[in-house]
């Protein structure tokens, strides 16, 4: 390659199509976030609304139907052609595009694609890809009819793991499995939770709408506003600290703690702290209210920090940088009336907002994560008071890491049970076990679990 060529490869425009490409392969070969590498590109880059939309677009929906995508283009690529990852990804992108973005027209597609495979590499590929994209369409992409096998076809239509599949199959049914993997291809909602000190959730929509937003009210939690339109992050309401954004099912975590203004809680796992402020607002620092919040990691305690003095709860608030598994060599027993044990987990009740998790979770992570759980219920288990609660929670739907890790918890501490807590008449059909157990399908939410653990008083 010339010094001209090398060159010109220097100062090409970066659209959103060729962002595209470089996010996916990072995502893909290092294992970063998407999320967070899109974020970061469009800063840089600068980029306007639209073509934000468009490398947004691109790069959730290319990952979120990445199988699928390799499917339609397996009859157009020898078995035994390697290609090199970011050709591949150059391929989904423009294949989504072709199959998903009726607005998009071919001849933009194919132009792009042909421009990304010689800037990226030469001219060969970029007849490879223009080859292969003109040959797809001419002939057209194979059905899913021709895959026998019903949990296979259902693993590449809605392109999740079979063995994931399979999973979900045993626990709720192929109905309900397709269901779920349907509505986890649909865009997520942006929530936001009203901080009612300061104002009504009516009182929040109005300004909003007035802000230029288009909200709603949100039908799983009381405080929740859905927004069609804007950027939430951006408006006023966000900056004073009259809301937070933050997704309808987690704000259903602190009502089940059922609080009173004097409590002192503790807040295990709080990072990033959205769940923390909720826990704040219904504490009284007059009364001795209090939540204590601790995080693993430095700089995730100073987010917490950060985002109760946003939403005026930072005299309520009090941070630790520890181990949520080391409580019981810090605190006393019996010290707090409630605690929130938010576990980490596999994350898979957040596939529609971040897609990769489907892609990067094992069977073997389920055991492994359960162990944690469990050694955090552990270690807090002496510091709740008799008849005291502890919410356990988390953002995932695997039975193992929920109700398994409830249940296992329980048969070791016979001094808790296993109590109902209030739950929204709207919600009932997803209580078990006096449990709340929501399905990313059912109420168009990030899955979520949540659990109340009371300890018992000594007779």
């Amino acid at each position: 390659m010339t010094n001209q060529e090398n060159e010109q490869k220097r100062n090409i425009k970066k659209t959103a199509r060729y962002l595209a490409v470089d996010i996916l392969e990072k995502t893909e070969k290092q294992g970063s976030y998407s999320n967070l590498l899109l974020n970061h590109s469009i800063e840089k880059n600068k980029l306007g609304s639209a073509d934000s939309g468009l490398l947004t677009e691109l790069v959730y929906g290319t990952i979120q139907r990445r199988m699928t995508l390799d499917y339609f283009l397996s009859p157009f690529i020898q078995e035994n052609k390697k290609l090199e990852m970011w050709v591949r990804n150059l391929l989904r992108i423009s294949v989504y595009q072709m199959v998903y973005l009726d607005k998009v027209p071919l001849h933009a597609v194919l132009f792009e694609a042909g421009e990304i495979a010689k800037r990226k590499g030469h001219i060969g590929i970029s007849k490879l890809v223009n080859g292969v994209l003109r040959n797809a369409e001419r002939k057209g992409f194979p059905s899913f009819s021709e895959i026998a096998d019903p949990v296979t076809r259902l693993s590449i239509e809605i392109s999740m793991p079979q063995w994931l599949v399979e999973k979900l199959i045993d626990q709720i049914g192929i109905e309900k499995t397709e269901e779920l993997g349907y509505a986890i291809l649909e865009p997520s909602k942006v929530s936001g939770r009203v901080n009612e000190k300061f104002l009504t959730r009516a009182e929040a929509i109005d300004a909003l709408e007035e802000a230029g937003l288009e909200a709603y009210e949100s039908e799983v939690s009381p405080v929740g506003i859905i927004v069609e339109r804007g950027n939430l992050a951006h408006s006023p309401l966000y900056q004073s600290g009259q809301l937070t954004v933050q997704d309808e099912s987690s704000m259903l975590v602190a009502p089940a703690l059922q609080l009173a203004p004097h409590d002192l809680v503790l807040d295990a796992c709080a990072a990033p702290g959205g769940k923390t402020t909720h826990i704040a607002s219904y504490l009284d620092a007059g009364l001795g209210g209090k939540v204590v919040a601790l995080d693993l990691h430095a700089h995730k305690t100073k987010l917490i920090e950060a985002n109760a003095q946003r939403m005026h709860v930072d005299q309520v608030v009090e941070t630790k940088t520890m181990d949520a598994r080391k409580v019981d060599e810090v605190f006393e027993d019996g010290l707090f009336d409630r605690i929130l044990v938010d576990a980490p987990c596999s994350g898979l009740g957040l596939m529609r907002r971040k897609p990769d998790i489907k892609y990067t979770k094992t069977k073997a992570d389920f055991k492994n994560l359960q162990r944690i759980q469990l050694e955090i219920l552990d270690s807090v288990a002496k510091k709740v008071k008799e008849c005291g609660i502890i919410v356990y929670s988390t953002c995932t739907i695997t039975e193992e890491e929920n109700f398994g890790t409830v249940t296992a918890f329980l048969k070791e501490h016979p001094a808790f049970e296993l109590v109902a807590f209030p739950v929204d008449e709207r919600l009932q059909e997803s209580v078990h076990n006096d449990c709340l157990q929501i399905y990313p399908h059912e109420y168009g939410t990030d899955g979520f679990f949540i659990s109340c653990l009371q300890r018992k008083k000594e007779v």
